[in-house]
């Protein structure tokens, strides 16, 4: 659960909201361009509103400074933001959806095409993705016949211990897709990217029945919290595909 904020006491009847004084966020993001907005003005401007004896600007600041900066608010659930004063389901939702906007339009600008050439181009377009997941996920890059992407798909996601995947899932999207060839991409809450004695196992075992279908797994990419990736292919762990 969030920490509740403190808050000022109520000494006004109307809700304080962002058209005090002639040079609001607003104001400023359309004379200058919303890239000078800070933080905080971005999130006021999303807010719209805050309470009570507490302006919106205030607001906007002190939960950032609670959760953690932006990065903090993306790592919450709809509940827990819904749960700090001024904000309310309607708010959380909103704020949520803009985080996901976001993120949706950086996979978008930075997806590796027309060809996948490497695990650096797989791990920069899926960090922006996984990073900050809770959970394990573990997803399905279906190449054409020149690697270039076809699709990207997640499998399974996980709980506190981890994924429970079989080769039969991930073949079950290759086949769908008609991928010419795949690659595995799955992330750490952790912040280690180190492939575990299961993920090294499931690799080998998703590799095997890759080759008997006659779609060879090239790579398996492990990206962390802290953005930083290994390639198990690039570690000799998966040896490369024939």
């Amino acid at each position: 659960m969030v920490a509740m904020l403190e808050l000022a006491p109520a000494h006004e009847n109307v809700l304080e909201t962002l058209t005090v004084g002639p040079r609001g966020p607003r104001e400023r993001a359309l004379e200058e361009g919303i890239l000078m907005l800070s933080d905080a003005d971005l999130l006021a401007i999303v807010l719209g509103t805050g309470l009570v004896g507490c302006s919106v600007f205030r607001l906007a600041n002190e939960m950032l400074e609670r959760v953690g900066g932006l990065e903090g608010l993306g790592r919450l659930g709809p509940s827990a933001i819904a749960e700090i004063p001024g904000v309310g389901t309607a708010k959380a939702l909103r704020l949520l959806a803009g985080l996901e906007i976001g993120r949706r339009s950086l996979m978008r600008s930075i997806r590796p095409r027309p060809a996948v050439c490497n695990s650096a181009a797989v791990a920069a377009w899926f960090t922006s993705r996984l990073s900050w997941r809770e959970y394990e996920e573990l997803w399905v890059i279906s190449l054409d016949g020149r690697n270039g992407l076809r699709s990207a798909r997640r499998v399974a996601q996980g709980g506190v211990h981890g994924l429970g995947v079989t080769p039969r899932d991930v073949l079950r999207v290759a086949l769908q897709d008609t991928a010419a060839a795949i690659i595995l991409v799955h992330n750490h809450p952790s912040g280690d990217p180190a492939p575990s004695d299961a993920d090294v196992a499931m690799t080998h075992k998703v590799a095997e029945a890759c080759h008997v279908v006659g779609v060879p797994l090239l790579d398996h990419v492990i990206v962390s919290s802290t953005g930083q990736y290994v390639s198990l292919l690039d570690l000799g762990i998966l040896p490369p595909a024939v």
